[in-house]
């Protein structure tokens, strides 16, 4: 946690692993928050699929932090904090069948950053005032994936099997875990319990004064 300008909105970080809950998560803080929060997600900075680097086996790998346009990332999130909207492509993630939308982002008193890399991002990183990390179960998170990638993203079960091997392990290892201890909030979200919202409504509340 560090001290914020006040003039300025509060920046919440929320970074976890594929499959941990975060759009759940997501879902249920902007459901209590409305209209005074904004959320910005990495998921809308990927790269188009040609910049995409490969691995040994020629698969594009999208869970390491240059699959992402670090700079147009921050840069729009420096422009929701001076209070500016911000208009963006949405990210099909390359499912055929899904026709991208044009998203309009307005600015909030509380701007909600998510992502993968939201902590490992030096630029994001040293904009956030609070940083909140989700956690899960392997077993859980390998499981919501298999569901998630299935059916939004047009995924075999073969191809999500190989990307958490290959790509979505080592990039929590690498990029993810090592941050977890800087977290403000560790947030278990587990199948078998509903995450602590209240523990980060409280933390929002304290953190807004």
């Amino acid at each position: 946690m560090r001290s914020r300008n006040e003039a300025r909105p509060l920046v919440i970080g929320i970074c976890g692993g594929s499959g941990s809950g975060k759009t759940y998560l997501l879902h249920l803080l902007k459901e209590k928050l409305g209209p005074q929060a904004c959320l910005l997600s990495q998921d809308h900075y990927y790269k188009p699929l040609r910049e995409q680097e490969k691995d040994l086996n020629g698969v594009p790998n999208f869970d390491r932090p240059g699959s992402i346009d670090q700079e147009r990332f921050t840069r729009d999130l420096d422009l929701l904090r001076e209070g500016k909207s911000i208009r963006l492509k949405e990210y099909t993630f390359n499912n055929p069948a899904l026709q991208p939308r044009s998203l309009l982002l307005e600015a909030a008193g509380i701007i909600i950053v998510e992502g993968l890399f939201v902590f490992y991002f030096t630029g994001i990183r040293e904009r956030l005032d609070l940083k909140v990390f989700v956690e899960a179960g392997e077993a859980a998170s390998l499981e919501r994936r298999l569901k998630r990638d299935q059916l939004e993203r047009a995924y075999t079960e073969t191809m999500v099997r190989y990307q958490w091997e290959n790509h979505v392990k080592p990039a929590y290892e690498n990029y993810l875990l090592p941050f977890r201890e800087q977290a403000d909030l560790i947030v278990s979200n587990r199948n078998d319990s509903r995450p602590d919202l209240q523990a980060l409504l409280n933390l929002i509340c304290i953190n807004s004064k």
